[in-house]
Parts: structure tokens; sequence; C-alpha cells
């Protein structure tokens, strides 16, 4: 099996990624500076652990000497906290990707990189193709675009074999609940297993193609094994449309004492996303859909019994 180095490795999806990809016997570095992943999070995965920022290239350099392939995942995440600090989000994200392109140049490295499909901003057609034109709406969007071309240059330029995936989205496992830019899913039923009122920005009818992270994993660990590239990025979601009140439906199964407050719309939300998955079907045709309702089910689950091991990390204030 080949050496796998991942960005990002102590995070939501570097952890799953990396706990799959032990399961098939690949040797994993992952790199982390902790900022908002758990080295908890890493116990029981028999990988290296480097404590390194991905603005620091020769460092990087050194973590992933001899990898075959890189899993691009780390970032500063979050829309309300890139317009709060837009610096400090292009530092890492449009820097740090250079940086690791740059690593993956010189040694040889295929790079998967983890974008996002708030790149939309707003434009407002659904479903999203790839074809569609782009508007970033936050600094957070626009970083990952300027990552995308990055991608794509040096896969011109360099001949970096590489894909870009644009996440829709993603819950499930190892989803940390417990700071301000928490993603929606996992602190609404974090709130809710501590018998806490849930929060909504707008009226709820906002909708997102949720996407399970067990479906991404496996869509990642496909592209690495089959050496998928491809000129430009390709939408990561199975095309669902479920609105907020509908997850909060679906979460009153299980906490038929449930209580929203309803609060001002937030600077920078889009209204909706769609994906078009035909790109994505037809490079990874036998894609396997979770249902939504039990991808919730086993995410409750999953939080209740091992929520407060993640309910604990460094505070993200910025």
């Amino acid at each position: 099996m080949g050496k796998i180095g991942l960005t990002g490795g102590a995070g939501f999806v570097g952890t799953n990624l990396a706990k799959a990809l032990q399961s098939e016997g690949y040797e994993i570095v992952v790199v982390d500076d902790f900022s908002t992943g758990l080295r908890s999070n890493l116990d029981g995965i028999d990988c290296e652990t480097r404590e390194v920022s991905i603005v620091d290239e020769s460092e990087l350099e050194r973590a992933f000497k001899g990898c075959s392939h890189i899993y691009h995942l780390a970032a500063r995440g979050s829309v309300p906290r890139s317009i709060k600090n837009p610096k400090a989000t292009f530092e890492v994200n449009v820097n740090g990707t250079l940086n690791v392109l740059e690593v993956a140049r010189k040694i040889g490295a295929q790079v998967a990189f983890s974008s996002s499909s708030s790149v939309y901003g707003s434009n407002l057609d659904l479903p999203k193709n790839e074809k569609m034109w782009m508007s970033p709406l936050t600094p957070y969007a626009a970083s990952k675009l300027a990552g995308e071309s990055l991608i794509q240059s040096y896969s011109s330029s360099y001949q970096v074999p590489a894909i870009s995936y644009r996440f829709f989205n993603i819950f499930g496992p190892w989803q940390r609940p417990d700071h301000d830019y928490a993603a929606v899913i996992p602190k609404w039923i974090w709130k809710l297993l501590q018998s806490e009122e849930i929060e909504i920005f707008g009226d709820g009818e906002h909708s997102r193609d949720f996407t399970y992270i067990d479906t991404v994993v496996d869509i990642l660990i496909r592209g690495m094994k089959e050496e998928i590239s491809h000129p430009s990025p390709v939408n990561l979601a199975l095309g669902s449309r479920i609105t907020l009140n509908q997850v909060v439906s679906i979460l009153k199964k299980d906490f038929p004492n449930l209580k929203v407050k309803y609060l001002t719309e937030r600077n920078g939300d889009v209204r909706s996303s769609q994906n078009d998955p035909t790109l994505l079907r037809n490079l990874f045709p036998d894609i396997k859909s979770i249902n939504f309702e039990d991808a919730i089910t086993s995410t409750i689950e999953w939080y209740r019994q091992h929520g407060a091991a993640i309910s604990n990390g460094p505070r993200v204030l910025d």
C-alpha cells in the first residue's frame, strides 16, 4: 500500500478519511496545526502525526516526503469567520493551498482539494452544475475559488495530477458541534442532547444539499485508487434539497420537545443550494446514496455515545 498525506487530518473529514484509509492498510501522514482539529480524534489511528501549519512550506515538504497522494482538507472554515477576518482566511486557504501544490510538484504526488459550493454565491440557478458561472459573496468563498484556480493552473503548467471537489454541507460523526462557527446539523444535535433551544437565522426555508460523510469518504478513496484527475472542479453532492425547517421536523422524531428560535438572517448566507450530480455520477457511477433520515438517526446516535469527546476542543473566536 502507498503512503498518503492528509492536511487537516485531525478535523471532521480528515478523521473519517484517516480511519477508512487505515482500515484498508495505507500508511498515513497527518498534518494539522490543531487550531480546530482535535488530537484525540487520531487516537487509535496508526498514523504519523505532524503539528504543522500549511502556511509552512518547508515543514510540509518534510512531512509529505514519499507520499503518492495528498488530500488537502485543511482550511480556515466558516463564512462568518471569513467576514470577520478575511486576511487570515486568505493566508491559510490560498497561500496554504499554493504551498501544498508546490510540495506535490516537487515530490510527484496527486492532489485532491476540498473546495466548497459557496463559490457559486449570487448565482441563484438550481441545481448547480460545474459549467455555471460563479460569484463568491464572502471571503471564504473567494478563497476556495482561488484554491480551485491554483489547482487547475498547477495541473496545466506543471502536470500535477489533481482534482477539486466542491463539498456541499457535509455532516456526520466527528464533526465538532461546540463552537460559534460549527455546522448547523452537529450544532443542533448537540444542543438538543443538552435540552437546549436551537436557533435558525431567517425563516427556515433556506435549503441545502446535505451529504453524509460516508458518501464523501467513499468518493475520496475511490478517486485516489482510480487516479481520477479532472480539468475542472467536481461538485460532490447527490442532488437533495432539504430546508432547515425539514431538518427540524426530522429531529422532532428524536426530540419531540424541540424548541426553535428564529433570528435575523445572517450576512453572506446563500438562500438555496442543490447540486446536479451528473458529472459526479459519470466519474463515480456506483455511488451509494444514504437516506437522509437514516443518516440523521445514525449521527444522533453517534453524538449520544461519543459527543462529549469532541465537544471541548480549542475555542474558535476569530
